[in-house]
């Protein structure tokens, strides 16, 4: 395992699966276990999965400028928030720039918490508190399970009253097991899922309660990278794997913009005052690239870097691929030319294989989110 920092109190549960703990955000993370991604994949789009994302930074924000700061710092109008309410928002830097993805989480007046993966934000946020009526807390004990699929909700709604009524993006605080818990309408899967935030000394309770009460409903354990075959068909970004970070340009400096990614939604309608807001403004209609959807020929998933051709020239790069058992479709998050980015273009796909392809709208599961969003 690499040297990691920051240590998940399922550490024993997830060797004891055959993962080496590979790090991840400075904590070892279940990438693989011993089982096949392939039937997790499924277990999350047909039934339910557990997973360990403990590895995302969990801050609170706590004080009477806390609103105001995460309002300037990120792309939302955090005013609208209110305690129970949750809201997925990108933080960008002075040059219009993505630097991180977040969940704002408002659990007090002047209370929030703030999950974020690994990019830059969380420094941001702690430079920018100083001097300021804040405190910045890193919760580290904080653990959080992410229990993902349409059986979800039937488990949780034997063991908490009223999970079925929590809508999309909302938490509450209530018991699971007997432990308090934080459990939050939220996931990375695009499926109907719930993220269960616990104290470091009661996720192994919870994780063995999960998997020994839910095994007749087929929940299952499920490894970190089945969250890249999930995300693949769900057009869902992992920072910095689909960015200019990882696939950069020759003569510019890493960064892209919202529009670029398909992230322009997560700015609040009318907001002027975040940062980096003049340039990413200013910036719209001068993509260099648009993010897409190839599908491929076959039934063999490219490989991350993998490149795409039309008409004799490169014109993209595929950032994740996969290929699902379920719907037998080789599926991939590419990079691509923005006149690339249309419906059925044909492309050819060069490097770990060499297939003919199509330029396909994201998302390729659920596009109306009707998933993720149901009710009852």
């Amino acid at each position: 395992m690499a040297n990691s920092w920051r240590i998940s109190a399922l550490r024993e549960r997830h060797l004891a699966l055959g993962s080496n703990l590979e790090d991840w955000n400075g904590m070892g993370t279940a990438w693989t276990y011993a089982s096949d991604l392939a039937d997790h994949h499924e277990a999350i789009r047909t039934r339910a999965g557990l997973m360990d994302v403990s590895g995302l930074k969990k801050v609170h924000y706590v004080g009477p400028h806390a609103e105001s700061l995460l309002d300037f710092a990120t792309t939302r109008d955090i005013s609208k928030l209110y305690p129970g309410k949750s809201v997925y928002a990108c933080m960008l830097d002075e040059d219009g720039k993505f630097i991180d993805d977040c969940i704002v989480y408002r659990t007090g007046p002047n209370a929030f918490m703030v999950v974020h993966g690994a990019g830059s934000g969380h420094e941001v946020l702690i430079r920018s508190a100083q001097g300021r009526q804040v405190a910045v807390l890193f919760d580290d004990d904080l653990h959080d399970l992410s229990l993902q699929g349409p059986k979800a909700v039937d488990f949780l709604a034997e063991h908490v009253p009223g999970i079925r009524d929590l809508p999309y993006f909302h938490h509450t605080q209530t018991k699971l097991f007997d432990r308090p818990v934080m459990i939050s309408r939220t996931g990375y899967t695009g499926e109907r899922g719930y993220e269960i935030f616990c104290k470091a000394a009661d996720a192994p309770i919870i994780w063995d309660g999960i998997l020994a009460k839910g095994k007749d409903l087929g929940i299952i354990p499920c490894a970190f990278t089945a969250l890249d075959w999930l995300r693949v068909e769900s057009y869902l970004l992992f920072f910095p794997y689909d960015n200019s970070q990882m696939y950069p340009f020759a003569d510019q400096k890493a960064g892209d913009t919202l529009w670029e990614l398909g992230l322009d939604f997560t700015v609040s309608p009318g907001k002027q005052d975040f940062r980096g807001a003049g340039e990413h403004y200013r910036l719209k209609g001068q993509e260099r690239f648009k993010i897409f959807g190839v599908l491929l020929d076959g039934h063999v998933a490219a490989q991350n870097g993998d490149t795409l051709w039309h008409d004799g020239r490169q014109v993209g790069v595929i950032t994740c691929a996969m290929y699902s058992r379920l719907t037998e479709r080789s599926m991939a998050i590419a990079r691509v030319e923005p006149g690339i980015a249309e419906q059925g273009v044909p492309l050819e796909v060069r490097g770990s294989l060499s297939v003919k392809a199509i330029a396909h709208t994201l998302p390729f599961d659920d596009p109306e989110k009707k998933k993720r969003t149901a009710k009852g």
